[in-house]
This record gives structure tokens, sequence and C-alpha cells, in this order.
């Protein structure tokens, strides 16, 4: 990380910018910083979607590393938005399902949420907002993802111009990451201070 930016600064190569994102990631987690950042998201993604008109976003069940979505997922559930969270095949391509329920806690177990039916690759074209994860953004939307291509895969199939938008922890907005032709920029970044768009 720079001292002048507050962000990482990432090489070149894709596997060295993923180890050094992980590992920034689990300082994250042993500083305990889930449920002020957890928070933090929600008021900014409500509003987000609100100022967007979403009745249906996509968003994910984060892992105890990532921006926390619990928060998130449950303001906007109480706000009557549906919310849609993908289920990851054996091909890495994504099913959908709609969240009914989750319980209570900063981090959430995917099998812990209540779920209606898989409704199918094609699903993500009902929503109005894709809320997506990745490890980093450039300043250019160039989004560095996990490596298995899942959302490479699924971006295609959402509607024409309903906006793809990462959630990050504060120092993943950085300068630049290693990108291929195949990966596709996204719209924006939402992280604890608020959205950034593109």
């Amino acid at each position: 990380m720079t001292a002048a930016t507050g962000r990482l600064d990432l090489p070149d190569d894709k596997a060295e910018a993923r180890r050094i994102v992980r590992a920034a990631r689990r300082e994250w987690r042993d500083a305990g910083h889930h449920a002020r950042d957890g928070e933090a998201l929600a008021g900014h993604g409500v509003q987000l979607v609100r100022e967007s008109g979403a009745r249906t976003v996509t968003l994910f069940t984060a892992w105890a590393v990532e921006p926390p979505t619990a928060a998130l997922t449950r303001a906007l559930l109480d706000a009557g938005v549906r919310v849609l969270v993908p289920i990851t095949l054996p091909s890495l391509d994504l099913d959908w399902a709609e969240v009914r329920a989750l319980p209570e806690g900063d981090v959430v177990a995917e099998d812990d949420l209540e779920l209606g039916p898989a409704l199918g690759l094609d699903a993500i074209a009902q929503a109005d907002l894709v809320l997506t994860p990745g490890l980093a953004v450039g300043s250019d939307g160039k989004r560095l993802g996990q490596g298995g291509g899942c959302y490479d895969r699924t971006l295609p199939r959402r509607r024409p111009g309903v906006p793809v938008v990462t959630l990050l922890h504060e120092a993943e907005l950085v300068e630049r990451v290693p990108c291929e032709p195949h990966d596709l920029p996204v719209d924006g970044v939402l992280r604890p201070s608020g959205v950034t768009w593109f």
C-alpha cells in the first residue's frame, strides 16, 4: 500500500496481485472491522439502490475476508428489494436464487441463507443493478476477480445498460489492475466510504 494514496499497489502479474490483496484482506479480517464496514456498506448500498430505482439486485454471500454483505442484504430485504445471490455451478457458471431470509451476524455462511428455488443462468437479466465481488478495481473500471471467470461468463447475460458495481475494502480501488482482453470493466465500486463511478 502506498502511504500517499491509501491504495494497494499491485504488480502486473495477476497471481501476485491476488496474493497481495488476499494478504491485506486477512489483515483486515484480523483487525475486526466487519461490523463497522458492514453498516457503512449497508447505508451507502441502500442509498445507491434507492437512487437507481432498482427493485431487483444481485448480491453475494461474503466470505470472512470480503467486504461484508450481510447487513446490506438485510437492509435491502427490509426495504422491499428483491435480492438474488449466485449459486456457483461445477462449470464455474452462475445460477441464481432469491434470498428469502438470513440469520443475524456480520458474516453469514451461504448454507445459512434461506433461498428460493434456483432460477437459472439467465436470471441475472431480472436484475436492475448488479453488485459483484472482486479483489480490486482499477481507476479505469477494470476488475480483478478471484480467477475462476464466473462473472466474466455471467455479466453478458444482464440486460443492456444495467450497471455493475463491485464491493471493495477501502484500499482496493487502485490505480490499475492486471487485466486481459476478456476482463469486463465495471461501472463503479461500493466501499465503506461510498460509491465511486467511472
